[in-house]
């Protein structure tokens, strides 16, 4: 084994930068920070796809080398996530065993240390506490909001490493709201009297945006008209995103996630079709869909089968080869893959472009998560395009994706719009009974429109049916495109589509305000305030994100998405005032 004293921090390179060997600017002035001040703690937030691992592990090098540690320990969140930080780490000549085990409680003597889950801490933290109080130890807490999941887990973790000499604690994901304080983070009390954490350093996907340390996202937002039965017999009806109660919104949701109706494969199409043109540009790039559960997984890689004519590659956590799977679809040129939870945080496989958001999964904290895998930048031009129901819990979260958030104290978790999120802890486990607390249903149909596509915090289009060629019109947007590009593209898809409904209209039809439902209205409004905030951001360069926030900061009310009519009148005012 080397020593110590062997590993040159001058070995390190980049493997995550478009830039080739050394760090990027952010990776460099985090580090500068950290040598400056040696912190025994230091807390390290940067947006997924930003290179938290080269950080992470450059710093390892610095402590390894100068003598500062002896030896270095990783936490990580699950036992794929342990190889790959493994195979990071030897690229920089850091040795770590990744097979550590609990019961032998020790290595070999090749490792300059271990990488070990969460879990391993929580079920016996006197083992890690003698390992990290044997010699002089960093401790690098990957995705550190994880030591929050359980008070035995975040106590585990605490006995564990409170004697390290250094602790670097990394998130790329926003911290929820609960009452667990995280071990070795530091709280302070905003206005409203709850502790928020304080990072050391922070890089938010806004700054990595501008940047180019990562890809833009296009939303691909799917509606449709679902129907379900009751456990009384009783058969509804609604309209996917259209205002309705939070039961009302599960039950259109998860009809709308049922594989056996027709919304899955019309939405499935349209992200094949998608990737297809994208592959014109980029022929390796692939798609990934996000399933709730091993059955909904199952039935959406045969229904990408029956769409596609390929077996896509299906990950479940069960199987002993699914790290081998992931690591195999990252390094191949095959199109689709289908997963549980597994490639929602943490796995690089930085050719995915296409996602497909089927999970009733609405926190800020997963769906930060499951967009992380695709933002991955490789070459200027890449966009990620992501297809998802037309909820409006989701459809904020996408209209914010620059929003900064914390993790804060003495709130309770946020209640999510579809399937309760603590329930994702059970996703990768077979299931045949219903996992929720839902009153029963059976899910009937639905069918699939795409209702608009959200890029840069601004909404466009009018809707459009599956596949019509409207739809084709923005599932054909080229693979390769400046920011710029893209939003002059969807202006104009918008401008085109509202001009040829214009002339289908009768001459003595009455005014659209007169006869068009609140839904049609809005939607109306939206594309006006869009229309209004692009033509700002021309005249200012400020992104159409900042614009929308602070609109919101001076007419109150929600994102755009879930604004109501009132609302985006006042916005519309507003901006012409600006």
């Amino acid at each position: 084994m080397s020593t110590a004293a062997d590993v040159s921090a001058g070995a390190l390179t980049d493997t995550g930068s478009t830039a080739g060997p050394g760090l990027r600017a952010w990776q460099r002035r985090a580090l500068v920070d950290y040598l400056r001040r040696r912190p025994e703690d230091f807390l390290a937030v940067a947006t997924p796809g930003a290179g938290k691992t080269t950080f992470a592990l450059r710093v390892a090098t610095e402590m390894l080398a100068d003598g500062t540690v002896d030896q270095l320990t990783v936490v990580a969140p699950t036992d794929h996530l342990k190889s790959q930080w493994a195979q990071a780490a030897a690229r920089v000549g850091i040795q770590l065993d990744p097979t550590f085990s609990n019961t032998v409680g020790g290595t070999s003597s090749d490792f300059h240390g271990v990488v070990i889950t969460y879990a391993q801490v929580g079920l016996a933290p006197a083992v890690h506490r003698r390992r990290t109080t044997a010699r002089r130890t960093l401790v690098i807490l990957d995705e550190i909001h994880h030591a929050g999941d359980a008070r035995t887990w975040g106590d585990g973790v605490k006995l564990a490493f409170d004697p390290a000499v250094r602790r670097l604690a990394l998130t790329g994901t926003p911290f929820r709201s609960d009452d667990n304080a995280i071990p070795f983070v530091t709280y302070e009390r905003d206005r409203e009297g709850l502790r928020r954490s304080q990072s050391d350093y922070s890089y938010g996907y806004g700054e990595a945006l501008r940047d180019g340390v990562v890809r833009p996202v296009i939303f691909m937002a799917y509606s449709g008209e679902t129907r379900w039965r009751t456990s009384a017999g009783e058969e509804l009806s609604a309209r996917l995103g259209e205002p309705l109660t939070k039961e009302q919104t599960a039950h259109a949701w998860r009809t709308a996630l049922d594989s056996k109706g027709e919304w899955m494969p019309a939405v499935l199409r349209a992200a094949d079709a998608r990737l297809k043109t994208i592959r014109q540009h980029l022929p390796d790039a692939g798609g990934l869909v996000i399933a709730t559960d091993h059955a909904a997984a199952k039935a959406y890689a045969e229904l990408l089968r029956t769409v596609t004519g390929e077996t896509p590659v299906t990950v479940l956590s069960d199987d002993r080869t699914a790290s081998a799977k992931i690591a195999a679809f990252g390094a191949s040129n095959d199109r689709w893959m289908v997963a549980v939870r597994m490639v929602s945080e943490g796995v690089d496989i930085p050719r995915l472009m296409v996602g497909v958001y089927a999970t009733s999964a609405s926190t800020p904290l997963y769906f930060a998560q499951a967009i992380g895998r695709f933002v991955r930048a490789r070459r200027p031009g890449e966009t990620a395009s992501i297809f998802l129901p037309s909820v409006p819990s989701l459809l904020g979260l996408a209209e914010e994706m620059e929003a900064q958030r914390d993790h804060v104290l003495d709130r309770p978790h946020r209640e999510s719009d579809g399937l309760e999120d603590s329930l994702l802890e059970d996703a990768n486990k077979e299931k045949d009974e219903d996992t929720d607390d839902l009153p029963k249903f059976t899910a009937l149909e639905a069918s699939a429109s795409l209702d608009q596509v959200i890029y840069d915090g601004a909404s466009f289009g009018t809707g459009a049916l599956a596949g019509t060629a409207e739809e084709e019109e923005y599932l054909g947007l080229p693979g390769l495109l400046e920011p710029d590009q893209v939003v002059a593209l969807l202006s104009k898809r918008q401008a085109d589509q509202i001009a040829a409904q214009a002339k289908v209209r009768k001459p003595d039809a009455p005014p659209l305000d007169q006869v068009r439902t609140t839904y049609q209205r809005r939607a109306e409004l939206r594309r006006q305030l869009n229309t209004l905030v692009a033509a700002h951001h021309h005249r200012t360069n400020r992104p159409h994100g900042q614009i929308h926030a602070e609109l919101r900061k001076l007419c109150g009310g929600p994102p755009s998405a879930q604004a109501s009519v009132e609302d985006l009148e006042k916005r519309i005012v507003a901006i012409q005032q600006l």
